[in-house]
């Protein structure tokens, strides 16, 4: 049975879901995204009757996060892979560096974890629970390699593919039994640059007796999905683009995780580049021929797979409850919600949650040298962008101690913009700027000062369909005003941008200040 409609319909459907994107369409279909936020690079797995995705989080920690389904189209935050990363340079940011495409597999009843990072190397992790806690181990320390995925055979052997940056090619390396060690500097099998240019994010696995290799080609915005298909592991491999946008308006149906279900199906999770909005996920029926995966639904006769719009629901014996990655927060638990993410390697005396219960206090962290530019600000706490529109809304209370200090709610990405409660001489004033990265200009500009002498507020941004912010404020709850100018949201290095709070301290002088945030809404 095959679905297919516009994207008018989409949002046609999204309004019976005001509140948060929902990919449940309440008559046993679903509708792309599954999740409308930006879990790039995902790779699926099943385990029994239950689905487990992994995705990229490049600078952002705590990193990898791991999410939980029983249908793979209800998802939910359960963990991450590793709070920081063990080097020094990740305690400040590092854009777009970090935890790049990283594979999940469960082998002998333990979960495996492999991704690489642009100039550290490969890293494997293992956990008995998906959920955490998981061991790194830090497996090869080499540069420029990308998108690992290992793939222990039925005779016990192990093994790992992965690419280099930029993509091509395809290079298998034999691995120890335990995952810990390469045993060799790998095997070239494949690498077409002309018919398959930029070759990335390969998955490995094998089935009636064939060795197949996932890959997104043509690069992230426009380009498709190719396999690889071998009766030997190292070769030699054929080729077969098997998902492309065709004539959908799903660009580049990109890199992700082939994955069946306890009765047979075949489903494909992948990304699409939406911008600002970042990667976000796709579900597409496969189904096979003469050996082959044929993603998404074949509708213009070309025999590629399309991406699909609206489909029937994987056939799984649980009814899942319908849910979402988490967004809003109330602060009421002892420890930080998941959804929450750094922008780079934290310290536990940035933040509390139990200092004041029932809030998040946010200590202003010394960033000496920044006068509301965010980019070098590891001390952001973001999350991702959940929606094509939405609000997000906090209630902040500011304790300031020394002149300048912030605090406030902000996008962030390329570009940034933020309205704060700011700490000045002649009072607690409410600001707002914009700012973008130069690397020798601060291009950080205050576009309106209110003075407003109090320090309890609540500050809304509104993000349309276009990523266009306008940020509001309410001193009393119940009415807003808005400040500064509208403002384009932009995409940041390799994620989407995201929303969040901060507190920052420009002195060279420690501070005693901070902001207590009661709660931060998603709608």
């Amino acid at each position: 049975m095959k679905f297919s409609m516009t994207f008018i319909l989409i949002f046609i459907s999204f309004a019976v879901y005001p509140e948060k994107w929902n990919p449940e369409r309440g008559d046993g279909t679903y509708q792309n995204p599954i999740i409308f936020a930006d879990y790039s690079d995902p790779d699926v797995i099943r385990v029994d009757e239950d689905y487990f995705m992994v995705a990229s989080s490049f600078n952002c920690m705590p990193g990898i996060p791991v999410l939980h389904s029983k249908d793979l189209v209800n998802w939910k935050l359960i963990g991450h892979v590793y709070d920081r990363l063990p080097f020094e340079k990740y305690n400040k940011p590092v854009h777009g560096q970090g935890s790049w495409a990283p594979s999940i597999r469960y082998h002998d009843n333990d979960f495996y974890v492999y991704f690489c990072t642009p100039h550290e190397g490969l890293f494997m992790a293992k956990a008995e629970n998906p959920g955490g806690p998981w061991e790194l181990h830090h497996v090869a320390e080499v540069e420029m390699w990308e998108d690992p995925c290992p793939l222990w055979d039925e005779d016990g052997s192990a093994y790992l593919i992965r690419s280099k940056l930029c993509g091509q090619p395809m290079i298998i390396h034999r691995m120890s039994k335990d995952g810990k060690t390469l045993l060799d500097n790998g095997t070239v099998v494949f690498d077409d640059q002309e018919s398959q240019p930029i070759l990335e994010g390969p998955k490995f696995l094998k089935k009636d007796g064939c060795y197949y290799i996932l890959a997104a080609a043509g690069g992230v915005p426009m380009g498709w999905q190719t396999v690889l298909r071998s009766k030997s592991i190292y070769g030699p491999y054929d080729t077969r683009i098997v998902l492309h946008q065709g004539d959908t308006e799903i660009n580049g149906p990109h890199q992700g995780g082939l994955v069946n279900t306890k009765n047979g199906e075949w489903w494909f999770v992948h990304f699409q580049d939406r911008g600002a909005y970042g990667r976000v996920v796709h579900l597409q029926p496969v189904c096979w021929a003469d050996g082959w995966p044929l993603m998404g639904v074949d509708q213009n006769g070309d025999g590629i797979g399309e991406p699909v719009m609206i489909y029937q629901k994987p056939n799984v014996r649980q009814n899942a409850s319908v849910m979402i990655p988490q967004t809003s927060d109330e602060f009421e638990s002892s420890l930080l919600g998941l959804q929450w993410q750094w922008h780079a390697n934290f310290q536990d005396t940035w933040y509390s949650v139990t200092e004041n219960p029932g809030y998040l206090r946010l200590y202003a962290v010394q960033n000496v040298s920044q006068n509301g530019n965010l980019w070098f600000v590891p001390s952001l706490l973001m999350q991702k962008f959940p929606s094509p529109v939405f609000q997000a809304k906090t209630q902040l209370k500011f304790y300031p101690d020394l002149s300048g200090e912030k605090c406030g709610l902000v996008i962030m990405g390329d570009s940034w913009a933020f309205a704060a409660l700011e700490n000045m001489e002649s009072g607690i004033c409410l600001n707002m700027y914009k700012g973008a990265f130069h690397q020798c200009n601060d291009q950080t500009r205050l576009i309106e000062s209110l003075p407003i002498h109090k320090n309890t507020i609540q500050l809304k941004v509104d993000v349309d369909e276009q990523a266009i912010c306008i940020f509001s404020y309410s001193l009393n709850g119940k009415h807003f005003q808005s400040v500064g100018d509208p403002f384009r949201a932009q995409k940041g290095r390799w994620i989407g941008a995201k929303v969040g709070v901060f507190c920052i301290n420009p002195n060279i002088r420690d501070s005693g200040g901070y902001v207590d945030v009661d709660w931060f809404r998603i709608q």
